[in-house]
């Protein structure tokens, strides 16, 4: 009987600490947003996670923004925004992913799907920001997270070394540089230092 009652014990206090660390939608649509413009924050599409673990939308928009919250699944802090019209790209990732798909596949089945236009991928530019940071600058009542890095992602389909003057690997600390050229994935990766 006493070991049922410290394995209870237990199982409860496991139960009371997942559901502190779960993060309201409030503090996960601060944080996903948390480095906008004010106008950009407040207009964003959000998708975050329910208590649950499972991804959902937080708040719905027609911005041309869409901004994922921090996965609580995942070690560190990384929130994910991009142009609205790379949705279906990504979702479809999302999904692709769930069915236990790896990199490889994932990046193989999207390639062909949008070669074959069952996929929808941006044609021209499209923007992509990743902020990431560690879980112990993170204050997950307030959504407000310190020190991290953001970088910034350029898709630019199809685009190469020889159509943008881009290197294919950064020369310098933080400068720009093309990274899958030739192919629906190209884009220019900005790190800042």
């Amino acid at each position: 009987m006493r070991y049922i009652l410290i394995s209870l014990s237990f199982l409860i206090g496991s139960i009371g600490i997942t559901q502190e660390s779960s993060m309201s939608k409030e503090t996960q649509i601060k944080l996903a947003t948390h480095f906008l413009s004010e106008k950009e924050k407040s207009e964003a599409k959000v998708l975050g996670y329910s208590n649950d673990e499972n991804m959902i939308v937080l708040r719905e928009s027609d911005s041309y923004l869409t901004c994922v919250a921090d996965d609580p699944k995942k070690e560190g802090v990384q929130i994910v925004c991009y142009y609205s019209e790379l949705e279906d790209f990504f979702q479809r990732g999302r999904v692709l992913k769930s069915q236990g798909k790896t990199p490889i596949e994932i990046r193989e089945i999207r390639k062909k799907e949008i070669e074959s236009n069952q996929l929808n991928f941006p044609e021209g530019q499209s923007m992509m920001y990743v902020f990431n940071g560690k879980e112990e600058n993170l204050n997950s009542q307030t959504g407000e997270v310190k020190d991290g890095r953001l970088r910034y992602v350029v898709y630019i389909p199809y685009a190469t070394q020889e159509s943008t003057g881009l290197p294919l690997s950064p020369s310098a600390p933080g400068m720009p540089w093309l990274m899958d050229p030739g192919t629906h994935r190209a884009h220019i990766m900005v790190t800042p230092i």
